[in-house]
């Protein structure tokens, strides 16, 4: 490890790094920060794998990804036919990045393998956390700050809703903001770069970061990452979106009705946004709020809440995972400004606020999803795991499928898959999940879709068991439920 020079030390001194800790150089720094990181991949994939092994598929987004990701290992643009036949998912969302999927993806192709390259990217993240943490304040508070950031709510929210694109954009931040702690402004505005290109709406977060590091460094470089975000926001949403999406148009442009809010201001008010952000304050020791780089937060909190989908307001699912490393950098930020403060009350609190954090997310822990490891064997069932196996076994490779959410993920390594709420050329088989997968109530069978779905087509059930079901299409002709 090279020795630092008397302008590092000067530069570490100003934020806030106790010089007289040995734990918090770096050698001591880098050892508990990997420990930090390696404890988080290893626990949200024994999470993941509880998961899988039960076959708990939250909704069809796993299975989306990993079509893309076998496209990609391919070399073929990300055509997935889940979400439509010959729908090209950046389309969807402008997520390029995700061409990282490909070779991983070659390697090991399973839908399985989604869900671990995202732990291990949560995990750099708490790593990258862990180690400023303790760069900044020493190593307990590094171990403090580093776990709490690892499980909280937003990346517990994110690993039990499996994988999505927001899993590059965590360490993507959390080195631009760790950089930023240390007043390195080339390398936050470089880490900030790529999020262009994890998904469109946070070119508008890179834009934020931007305007921070312009105030905070004086330079011109955060204006130009401003410009950078604020671009690739409008080319992303304005060109490359319609462009590949089948109906011309960006397809979230809708959600936001900013004159029903403007005609209805009490409409924006709503309980689950509250808790969102309360969460928040109570996950950061309320410290945050202290820090400019809280600012980062608005661009992702503004476009949740401004939708008329509820779906985004609350606190679960991955939505909030982007907020975990800017939240978490904000409050090291603003810990280390306290506890300079002449004011000594702020300074007191400053530097009992990572003991604070830590208890706070101790206290919310037991209504995360990680509590679901403390009795595994009554929170993951397998009574239908021998049935979906089975149901499984039941479709040969190579086959066209459509089907619904239920065992989606676990077809899509070796078949064709289309999902049943789409207009789909017709299969070869019909797989479902009768009481879990997202049917409507009222189909009750594999013959029942069929029915409704391929009327001219004859399908024969050929497989029944625990709610999993299969039919075969035969010959044509009207269908027989």
């Amino acid at each position: 490890m090279a020795v630092e020079s008397p302008e590092q030390v000067s530069r570490d001194r100003e934020v806030g790094a106790p010089a007289d800790d040995p734990a918090s150089g770096p050698v001591g720094a880098v050892w508990t920060s990997a420990l930090v990181g390696l404890t988080t991949t290893a626990v949200y994939t024994v999470l993941s794998w509880f998961q899988w092994h039960s076959y708990a598929v939250k909704s069809w987004d796993l299975g989306i990804f990993t079509q893309l990701a076998s496209q990609y290992a391919s070399f073929q643009p990300p055509i997935v036919t889940i979400k439509g036949d010959g729908f090209n998912l950046l389309g969807d969302h402008f997520h390029p990045l995700l061409v990282l999927l490909g070779p991983v993806y070659a390697m090991f192709p399973s839908a399985f393998t989604l869900l671990v390259v995202q732990n291990l990217l949560f995990g750099l993240a708490a790593a990258v956390i862990s180690y400023a943490a303790a760069r900044l304040l020493g190593r307990g508070a590094g171990v403090l700050v580093g776990l709490a950031f690892a499980f909280s709510w937003g990346l517990q929210g994110a690993v039990e809703a499996q994988f999505h694109e927001i899993a590059f954009a965590v360490p993507l931040l959390a080195f631009s903001l760790t950089a930023f702690l240390r007043r390195q402004w080339i390398a936050c505005m470089l880490w900030a770069m790529p999020l262009v290109f994890v998904k469109e709406d946070l070119g508008l977060t890179v834009a934020a970061i931007g305007i921070v590091l312009a105030y905070h460094s004086r330079r011109p470089l955060g204006i130009w990452l401003a410009v950078w975000g604020i671009g690739w926001f409008g080319i992303a949403s304005l060109i490359v979106l319609p462009l590949l999406n089948p109906n011309d148009h960006w397809a979230y442009t809708q959600s936001i009705d900013l004159p029903t809010l403007w005609k209805q201001p009490a409409a924006f008010f709503q309980p689950d946004k509250a808790l969102t952000l309360l969460l928040l304050i109570i996950a950061s020791g309320a410290i945050a709020v202290r820090s400019p780089l809280a600012l980062v937060l608005l661009p992702t909190l503004a476009w949740r809440f401004l939708s008329d989908n509820s779906g985004y307001w609350g606190h679960t699912w991955q939505y909030s995972a982007v907020l975990m490393p800017v939240l978490f950098c904000a409050a090291l930020d603003a810990i280390a400004a306290c506890r300079r403060s002449r004011i000594r009350l702020v300074s007191a609190y400053a530097r009992i606020a990572p003991a604070v954090i830590g208890v706070a997310a101790l206290a919310l822990s037991p209504q995360l999803p990680l509590a679901a490891l403390a009795n595994p064997t009554a929170q993951f069932s397998t009574q239908r795991g021998d049935a979906a196996a089975a149901a499984l076994a039941s479709v040969p490779d190579g086959a066209l499928v459509e089907s619904d959410v239920g065992l989606m993920g676990y077809l899509v390594d070796r078949t064709t898959v289309y999902w049943i709420g789409n207009e789909n050329p017709t299969p070869d088989y019909i797989v479902v999940d009768v009481p879990a997968g997202g049917l409507p109530e009222e189909w009750r069978s594999a013959g029942d879709v069929a029915a409704r779905l391929h009327p001219e087509t004859h399908f024969r059930t050929i497989f029944s068991r625990d709610g999993y079901e299969v039919a075969k299409r035969v010959d044509a002709g009207p269908a027989v439920p």
